[in-house]
């Protein structure tokens, strides 16, 4: 049966491909007799304005790459004339991109990259290749490691938080998930270098994704149904953490980050370093952090700790028209889980990963695939949940949680036919998940899926279609005396992208989304900590089915940049968590069942960035969303209230300073059992010194959150009522890059 699924489904794949490309073929044929140039340039650094050598240099349409050399020249031979982005990018510090139109038989383009948090933004996550925010189909956030390192790196949530869109769901300082749009758990698929990293804080608020931030270059957020890609638990959004191990660069470079903070007194660094010699490349990196238990206004949030250590390496070979690379990484956790000031007895997990990863490509092909690439990596995930018990003097082993998961991926783009590109491929994962002690709700279950896929665009000069399809099969196979099951769905989208102005553009995308229940929705039965239940899963539910729309106005120009969005999507078969009235002796904790209803998700959320002299950016964010259960006319839980934050960026030569006001409202909107959270308003400031030379480039930063001490709750930590978020807090950041 599976073996008929899959040749159905290369089959009508297939087919899809063919009726794609045949349109195009004649307008490819004339396109072909165009003539062809050179486009040139150089790359230099600001405030110095020294050449910045192994740059990488992308026609975003024709995704061919070259190195910028020791003096930070670049040559693209043979390019035919037409409208390209040309994106440069240098590990660790923001983008640039330039329109480009190429007329003439040799074209200047030369590029100023800055080290400075207003930048253009540029993403592969949405369709798998490199191309400029601003001319994304979906709405994407991409956030450099600058901002990162300035941020609190100890999870991925809570360097995230205050992004648009983007929330912390948190149960501790040490276990931070970005929720997106309002959507959390199953729904927001965490990823590094495209993959899944093998964590279960998915299903279960106390986990962590195990990823070290300070060593990523950046994190990509695609908001909104990202099913198309990566898979059916993208319903609400992806984020993505890119390494770029996967250029060759020639000689030596890498990065050195450290930090200390006062109120928790939280420090720690990372480090980072790349290789190249002929077609060869060796990376590495590590890093380690620790941070005490923090303080607010009304005290010191006992057992709110974490500590963290992390290293990778791998080796890579880089011939004329593909790559190979492998790697390791380690990644290990401890973190308590926050308690109230009388509480003797205290919680903490230790967790740890290895993970395996074998990746490839090819480029520049002659036929019709002219490029693609492939992965594969095997995460091996460990988590153990302790508990000291004070008037005994011991510490017990409560749980063991193992999550072991082999993923996969292939993507192919074809060579592009006039108006036409696209990208192609298939994916899937296998995963062994099994818990046991006396916090192990789950039975032993193994879950298998795959899929196949297909993205098309079609680019006119003033506007642009994008369409796409994902078939996609999971499978459950619980041990015990437990229902198998297994779901089959399809995920479709469409977009279309008008040019209004110069600069200004109007995206419209419609997306139908499927999603599998998760493996808690359908298996658990026992007390779940992690999210404060005691939970009973349905093994009975079913596929989720979504429907959505989303309207964008963007523009981008040297003095403003604007990205505006609104959104509905509309959900049947929704899986909730339903509260019994009834409590489980054992545990004390309420029993929740899982069912199913028709749900609504109704957002908006928009940034400015204005330059109103030369040396002073203004800038201005805020978002919002309303998710409800339309049978009941219910508002659903933990959904982040109205965000705004207004900032001024001041730049003089390499002297920067950012100050922020963060404002949250009420959040009076609440489920079952979930209580209201007053609104606040946060002061911060950053400021920031850049000396850069010639192979070196040094950043000071000193950032103070919370200035004014200001007491207040996130909604969306199920801890909220007894752990504030943290008080005044002042932080010391150092970044070298060489």
């Amino acid at each position: 049966m599976f073996t008929q699924l899959i040749s159905r489904m290369v089959c009508c794949f297939s087919i899809f491909i063919v009726a794609a490309l045949t349109p195009a073929v004649s307008l490819a044929q004339t396109t072909s007799q165009a003539g062809t140039a050179t486009i040139h340039g150089t790359v230099a650094l600001e405030p110095s304005g020294v050449t910045a050598r192994n740059a990488v240099i992308t026609i975003a349409e024709l995704k061919r790459s070259v190195l910028t050399d020791q003096r930070g020249g670049f040559v693209f031979n043979d390019i035919p004339f037409g409208k390209y982005q040309i994106i440069a990018h240098l590990d660790r510090v923001p983008d640039v991109v330039k329109t480009v139109e190429v007329t003439s038989s040799a074209q200047p383009v030369n590029f100023i990259l800055t080290l400075a948090p207003v930048s253009e933004q540029v993403n592969i996550t949405a369709t798998g290749s490199a191309e400029a925010v601003n001319s994304s189909y979906q709405s994407v956030t991409s956030v450099g490691a600058l901002e990162l390192a300035q941020r609190n790196p100890a999870s991925i949530g809570e360097a995230l938080e205050y992004q648009l869109g983007v929330a912390k769901r948190s149960f501790g300082p040490g276990s931070g998930r970005p929720v997106i749009r309002g959507f959390d758990g199953d729904r927001v698929l965490v990823l590094q270098n495209g993959l899944r990293v093998g964590g279960i804080a998915s299903q279960s608020g106390d986990e962590v994704e195990p990823i070290d931030v300070l060593s990523l270059d950046r994190v990509e957020i695609v908001k909104g149904p990202a099913t198309l890609l990566y898979g059916s638990n993208a319903i609400g959004g992806v984020v993505n953490g890119i390494s770029t191990n996967d250029v060759y660069q020639e000689g030596l470079s890498g990065y050195l980050t450290t930090f200390g903070s006062t109120n928790n007194w939280q420090a720690g660094g990372g480090a980072g370093f790349k290789y190249g010699f002929k077609n060869f490349l060796i990376f590495g990196s590590g890093g380690a952090q620790k941070a005490n238990d923090y303080h607010t206004p009304l005290g010191t949030v006992l057992n709110s700790y974490a500590r963290s250590g992390n290293f990778s390496g791998g080796v890579g070979w880089f011939p004329r028209k593909g790559w190979l690379s492998f790697s390791y990484a380690y990644d290990r956790r401890r973190y308590g889980i926050p308690v109230v000031a009388d509480q003797i007895d205290l919680e903490y997990l230790r967790m740890r990963r290895h993970s395996y990863e074998f990746k490839g490509g090819f480029r520049e092909l002659d036929g019709l695939l002219e490029s693609g690439d492939f992965a594969i990596s095997y995460n091996d995930y460990l988590n153990r949940e302790f508990e000291f018990e004070s008037d005994e003097n011991v510490t017990e082993l409560d749980s063991i949680a193992t999550n072991k998961n082999l993923n996969y991926r292939a993507n192919f783009n074809h060579r592009r036919h006039g108006i036409v590109s696209g990208t192609f491929g298939f994916s899937g994962f296998t995963r062994d998940y099994e818990s046991v002690g006396t916090e192990a709700p789950a039975p032993h279950t193994r879950q298998r899926s795959f899929a196949v896929y297909g993205l098309e665009r079609v680019d006119f000069e003033s506007i642009g279609f994008q369409f796409g399809g994902r078939v996609e099969q999971n499978g459950y196979s619980p041990e015990g005396n437990f229902r198998k099951r297994n779901f089959l769905g399809f995920s479709g989208s469409a977009g279309m992208r008008l040019a209004l102005w110069n600069g200004g553009s109007f995206v419209a995308n419609y997306q139908h989304s499927f999603r599998a229940p998760a493996l808690e929705e359908l298996y658990n039965n026992g007390p779940h900590p992690g999210l404060l239940v005691f939970d009973i899963g349905n093994p009975d539910l079913k596929a989720e089915q979504g429907d959505g729309i989303d309207f964008s106005l963007r523009h981008t120009s040297a003095r403003l940049r604007l990205e505006s969005s609104i959104y509905y999507y509309n959900f049947s078969n929704f899986v909730f968590t339903s509260f019994t009235g009834a409590t489980d002796p054992g545990s004390h904790l309420p029993i929740v069942d899982y069912l199913q209803s028709s749900s609504r998700y109704v957002g908006a959320e928009a940034s400015l960035e204005a330059r109103v002299v030369k040396s002073v950016w203004l800038n201005a964010k805020a978002d919002y969303v309303r998710a409800d259960l339309i049978e009941l006319d219910r508002p659903l839980p933990r959904i982040p209230p109205l965000r705004s934050t207004l900032g001024v960026d001041w730049r003089l030569k390499a002297f920067s300073v950012r100050p922020e006001l963060v404002l949250a409202r009420l959040q009076g909107r609440v489920f079952d059992n979930e209580s209201p959270t007053a609104g606040y308003a946060v002061v911060n400031l950053n400021a920031s010194y850049t000396i850069v030379n010639s192979r070196t480039a040094h950043i000071i930063t000193l950032s103070g959150y919370n200035l004014t001490d200001k007491l207040y709750r996130n909604h969306l930590s199920f801890i909220k009522n007894i752990a504030p978020e943290i008080g005044r807090n002042l932080r010391l950041n150092y970044t070298l890059r060489f």
